[in-house]
């Protein structure tokens, strides 16, 4: 049986929880440069991105950020084509690892991605260094693409993509 886990949207009210995750070796070793200026970022609603919560029978377990690469200001991804998604996600607590959690969080958010029509393909990327990033996102179809330098801090990036495609081959009544 799949956890009961529900996505809800990030607001203010969060702040904590999420800068207390920021703070945990296991989110630092996956996202160590990031400052997610969370009191600003939680009170924008930019038409480009989605941060949500994951609740896990009414507790918050882990984040979700969700954005059109294409349109978001800060141009991390580089100039990249429309009809695609980027997603970030995190499990706040080390004890909630493991436990299927994550993969239920991330087909809850490839959903969501792929609800909208125009959307061809997911883009994601784990620091090269993150093996067990690696896995899970293999195990859940997404295809490597390139080692890529990103972002402010030039991070050491692999690039994952899953297409629409081959996504709905093992989902085909989902979309």
């Amino acid at each position: 049986m799949s956890p009961e886990i529900s996505l809800r949207t990030a607001t203010i009210a969060d702040v904590d929880i999420l800068r207390y995750w920021d703070e945990q070796p296991h989110v630092l070793e996956s996202d160590p440069n990031d400052d997610w200026n969370w009191e600003t970022e939680l009170q924008r609603n930019p038409p480009w991105r989605q941060q949500l919560i994951a609740m896990l029978e009414g507790r918050p377990i882990g984040f979700v950020q969700i954005i059109d690469p294409a349109l978001e200001e800060t141009h991390y991804w580089g100039d990249v084509p429309s009809n695609l998604r980027a997603i970030d996600i995190w499990i706040g607590e080390e004890r909630d690892l493991g436990k299927g959690y994550g993969t239920e969080i991330m087909n809850q958010a490839i959903r969501i991605c792929f609800t909208e029509a125009s959307v061809q393909a997911i883009l994601i990327d784990p620091l090269a260094s993150n093996l067990r990033a690696h896995r899970f996102y293999q195990r859940l179809g997404f295809q490597f693409i390139e080692q890529r330098t990103l972002g402010e801090y030039e991070d050491d990036t692999f690039v994952f993509r899953l297409d629409r495609a081959q996504w709905q081959k093992t989902n085909p009544s989902i979309i």
